[in-house]
């Protein structure tokens, strides 16, 4: 069969209006992402075209919910209609999916009554999913607590202090707790669908779906190689911040815990002790991190050589830095520069 032969047996609306098959409600509010939205929806779409383009019923029904039934704000003037209403649905759902957005934080997940519906249509759904800072709606409905979680990296720590009862893995690019999923961040709905896919209907369908798609089926490494990696520690006292600071600008210095107790005129064990108090972690695993993220800027900078990048870093080595990006990042050097490097001339 041609790659292309289920477009030319079936149309997109022929598909959505299916009466049978998994049933998909897709979660939306103002300020969802539309990205993430339709991408959710149309790639499982696109997995019920291939299952009709191959003679089968369609996969998947899927239906898109706002709270009320009213026309969705993805905002800058674009608004979905013709939606379902979350809270007056009664019917099974095989799978719920909650989407993200910049709003999902602060102001949807403060909404008693979508996060009302989201809990009573999980009640009566086979599977519960979330997509980027959709999390947070799951959390406020109390169907993460006790349940590893993740979210987009920059909403990571947030949601761990907003709900402590989670427990919040801030690299992953999607998590299985039980029959319970959550996703990292916009384009990590991807993953997660496809994911989803290969659960129903097998590998190969996966695999189809994310061909037609142009998209890894599973993309190496995890959100750390996509998140600015580093903050600076906010501290209270002198010799401390300016500990911090000096490795910050000094990556490929002997940064030892002796060379830099005697750059701020302390002992050793007074100063490691000061740096955990103020700052949570130790200087040496500070030092680290600091010297990874300097690595991982150089590499995407430009074409330099790996063993300079490791030089100038404080890494040592090209082959300790492949070690060093494959623990922390989950992809070398060399495929990172590929992947997210700076265009040459």
């Amino acid at each position: 069969m041609s790659l292309w032969t289920p477009w030319r047996r079936t149309t997109i609306s022929d598909v959505g209006s299916a009466a049978g098959g998994h049933r998909v409600v897709v979660v939306g509010y103002a300020g969802a992402l539309g990205v993430e939205l339709l991408a959710v929806r149309d790639l499982f779409d696109l997995a019920s075209d291939l299952q009709v383009g191959d003679g089968r019923d369609p996969a998947y029904r899927v239906e898109i919910a706002s709270v009320d039934g009213g026309p969705i704000d993805l905002g800058r003037g674009l608004t979905l209609a013709g939606v379902l209403s979350l809270g007056a649905d009664t019917d099974p759902i095989d799978t719920l999916v909650v989407i993200g957005g910049l709003t999902a934080p602060a102001i949807a997940a403060r909404e008693p009554g979508l996060v009302a519906a989201v809990a009573a249509s999980a009640a009566r759904s086979t599977r519960v999913v979330s997509v980027c800072t959709g999390a947070f709606l799951l959390a406020a409905a109390g169907l993460l607590d006790g349940r590893r979680a993740t979210t987009h990296w920059g909403a990571a720590q947030r949601l761990a202090e907003d709900h402590p009862a989670v427990s919040v893995e801030p690299d992953a690019i999607y998590l299985r707790d039980g029959e319970v999923w959550t996703s990292a961040g916009v384009t990590a709905a991807i993953d997660l669908v496809l994911a989803l896919v290969e659960e129903d209907l097998g590998a190969d369908r996966a695999v189809e779906v994310a061909r037609l798609a142009v998209v890894f089926l599973r993309r190496p490494g995890g959100q750390s190689q996509f998140s600015v990696h580093l903050d600076l520690p906010r501290t209270r006292r002198r010799p401390v911040r300016d500990v911090a600071h000096h490795v910050l600008a000094h990556p490929g210095a002997d940064l030892s815990l002796a060379a830099l107790a005697d750059h701020v005129n302390l002992s050793p064990r007074h100063l490691a002790r000061l740096f955990r108090a103020e700052v949570g972690v130790s200087l040496g695993h500070y030092v680290d991190r600091v010297r990874l993220d300097a690595a991982r800027r150089a590499v995407e900078a430009g074409d330099r050589p790996l063993a300079a990048v490791a030089a100038e870093t404080g890494l040592g080595t090209a082959e300790n830095l492949r070690r060093v990006f494959v623990a922390t990042l989950g992809v070398a050097p060399a495929d990172y520069r590929r992947r997210f490097g700076a265009p040459t001339s």
